[in-house]
């Protein structure tokens, strides 16, 4: 149980589908500076709902759980439900614009979102529920992503990355305060400088982790 930290597969089946899902967006190859991993996470005191069901609650219902004060999403094309499988949001944030995001992959237990031309941040970001040995639930993020070009990275990033944090812990605060009693303990909050072997490795196609467990 739990999560697998992958390099994403891409299966044969809809390998058009997928190529109009890859086009046009930012990839962390397109960007500058290095390449971090951050990973935020809890686990959900008393969680009402399976890995799941969270997700499913986490996804129709996205724009809710980021602080307004830092960043607002608005889904795009009128959709309802649960976020799908290319499906764009506008973004704005604080200080530094409106851009756009696109959901690259969905799975029961997590979505992913990439950044498109435009985004203070050039790569991708999972969203995902699972259990821990004892059977809590635990609700992560992981973004694998770099500055979207050299002069953010020199000026917006470095006041960015206090905001990021900021943004992605009160989601994940929110989270689990809408499906359970909060979190137990605290939030966890890591940044990694991704070694090069690793970069390489990486499908910047698929999600940045796979959420284990609780699957038929």
């Amino acid at each position: 149980m739990g999560f697998v930290n992958v390099d994403g597969e891409v299966g044969m089946e809809g390998v058009q589908a997928n190529e109009r899902l890859q086009d046009g967006l930012q990839c962390a190859t397109d960007g500058a500076g290095p390449l971090l991993q951050r990973d935020y996470w809890a686990l959900i005191e008393r969680s009402q709902y399976s890995p799941e069901e969270v997700m499913e609650f986490v996804s129709a219902r996205f724009p809710e759980f980021p602080p307004e004060a830092l960043v607002v999403f608005e889904r795009l094309g009128g959709g309802e439900g649960p976020l799908a499988v290319g499906e764009e949001l506008k973004v704005d944030i604080r200080g530094a614009g409106e851009c756009r995001v696109r959901i690259i992959h969905r799975d029961a237990q997590s979505f992913t979102i990439a950044t498109l031309p435009g985004h203070p941040e050039a790569g991708r970001i999972t969203f995902g529920a699972y259990r821990n040995d004892e059977g809590d639930v635990i609700f992560h993020i992981r973004s694998r992503a770099r500055s979207g070009s050299g002069i953010i990275y020199l000026g917006f990033y470095s006041g960015g990355e206090a905001m990021q944090t900021n943004t992605w812990t009160d989601f994940v605060n929110n989270v689990a305060l809408t499906c359970g009693e909060g979190v137990i303990g605290f939030i966890h909050a890591e940044t990694t400088v991704m070694e090069k072997a690793h970069e390489d490795a990486d499908d910047i196609q698929g999600p940045t982790y796979l959420a284990r467990g609780d699957e038929a």
